[in-house]
């Protein structure tokens, strides 16, 4: 088995290249990442575009990119659940078991590949909001701040699906149970529509909604904000990276060691 933290970086990367290399071999997995980005942005620009004012000297298409992008990476990171209930289900995971390799590998390499859907997902999303007049206001450096702030939340959220792959080990369940939380988390934010709009007893949620937070976040780092505007009334939406962040360590803490723990006991079954 190898031993110490390099080795268990190693066998990380070498578990994370077999679920990339997986691609290929099921290119069915590659057409939903690449065509679900471009049917969000298409679908919201041109159907709700005309409906939804997002108020201020931002049009609604700017102010709809970052929230599509929450919506994506957040939605991709159920890749992490399901492959790993997939992998269970098919007996994979007990040939891994059965490998002399870090018993951590089999969790990091499902997280860190799953990133890779999410990069494909944000370059698709990105180059479909230049071509209906998205733009980055705020310069390049600013806007990679962005990105890497998705990415990370995404794969804070990936450690949650892992530990429910390994409690729920079918691949049916997962798409069911993490639509279920998802859906509503992502659509009760202001990912598609001002903060503003919400009734009052249900805005004190949205404000605090992480998914609100990163979204908030990203509009910010692209320059997809009236500076003139109103200032958000909560903490969360006035610092919405520091927030964000926090959640992303909070979610870690929580969960690398749950599923580690769950993975365990599931070894020994």
């Amino acid at each position: 088995m190898s031993s110490g933290p390099v080795g268990a970086v190693v066998d990380g990367w070498i578990v994370a290249r077999r679920n990339l290399i997986k691609i290929k071999r099921v290119p069915d997995i590659l057409v939903f990442v690449l065509i679900s980005p471009i049917m969000f942005v298409l679908l919201f620009a041109f159907v709700f575009g005309g409906a939804i004012d997002p108020g201020g000297a931002v049009p609604y298409r700017e102010f709809l990119i970052g929230g599509i992008f929450a919506q994506t990476v957040v939605f991709g990171a159920t890749f992490t659940g399901a492959g790993l209930a997939e992998d269970m289900q098919k007996g994979i995971i007990d040939r891994f078991r059965s490998l002399p390799m870090s018993r951590s590998a089999v969790l990091t390499g499902r997280t860190t590949s799953d990133v890779a859907y999410n990069v494909l997902s944000l370059i698709i999303m990105g180059s479909t909001g230049l071509l209906i007049g998205w733009r980055i206001r705020e310069g390049i450096l600013k806007a990679l701040l962005a990105f890497a702030l998705l990415l990370l939340f995404a794969y804070a959220i990936s450690w949650v699906m892992a530990y429910v792959g390994l409690l729920v080990p079918s691949p049916e369940v997962i798409n069911n149970a993490s639509f279920i939380v998802i859906f509503p988390l992502t659509f009760v934010s202001n990912a598609f529509v001002p903060t503003e709009s919400f009734a009052s007893g249900l805005r004190v949620f949205v404000e605090w909604n992480p998914v609100s937070a990163v979204t908030q976040a990203s509009r910010e780092l692209f320059g997809n904000v009236d500076p003139r505007g109103p200032a958000p009334d909560s903490w969360a939406l006035q610092h919405p990276v520091i927030y964000t962040l926090a959640w992303v360590v909070l979610i870690l803490l929580v969960f690398v060691p749950l599923s580690v723990r769950q993975f365990q006991k599931s070894s020994r079954r």
